[in-house]
């Protein structure tokens, strides 16, 4: 009786079906938590853009020191100064971006939200 002989699976083979199983991972992540994630990163977003205009503009000191302030977990949140606008930016690439301007009188106020 003869039998069959399997063929030897490739790198190239073994690579692909890695690749397909993480994007297939990674989607399944994004569809139960992309909501979640994307809250969070408005609203950290948000927080981080108020305490460094604060820390930047009502205290004088540069944005570089305003890090410590936020504390923990604000890793991922990017900041930027813009000194003619005296505004600060708080971005987490691909997810959320919120800007906090100094007024005279209320002091940084965020940008209004859309949604």
């Amino acid at each position: 009786m003869a039998t069959a002989k399997r063929a030897k699976a490739g790198w190239g083979t073994i690579t692909f079906r890695v690749l397909a199983l993480a994007g297939i991972a990674g989607g399944l992540l994004w569809f139960f938590f992309g909501a979640f994630a994307s809250g969070m990163s408005v609203a950290g977003t948000g927080y981080a853009a108020k305490t460094a205009c604060s820390c930047r503009f009502l205290s004088g000191r540069e944005l570089g020191s305003c890090d410590a302030d936020l504390g923990g977990g604000f890793a991922m949140v990017w900041l930027s100064e813009d000194a003619d606008e005296q505004s600060v930016t708080a971005t987490v690439p691909g997810l959320a971006s919120t800007t906090a301007t100094y007024q005279d009188g209320p002091g940084c106020v965020l940008e209004s939200w859309e949604g």
